[in-house]
């Protein structure tokens, strides 16, 4: 029998610190970026393009994961 905290293995735990505090982070750092937007009063436009750009690698991770859960890696 594998050792265990709260009934949970090491793979569980990194699993759910994966999936939740990465997620947890990345909405964050969303919160980060709307702030940056509005703090440079860089109007709709502008605002469009902060979030476009900066937001485009966490995108790609959450794509990764969605790719991987379609094709059952």
């Amino acid at each position: 029998m594998e050792n265990t905290i709260f009934g949970l293995t090491e793979g569980q735990i990194a699993q759910f610190g994966l999936t939740f505090g990465v997620g947890a982070f990345i909405l964050y750092m969303l919160f980060i970026v709307l702030n940056l937007a509005l703090e440079s009063k860089a109007g709709k436009f502008g605002t469009f393009i902060i979030f476009l750009v900066l937001s485009l690698g966490m995108m790609g991770f959450m794509a990764k994961n969605v790719i991987q859960w379609v094709l059952g890696i």
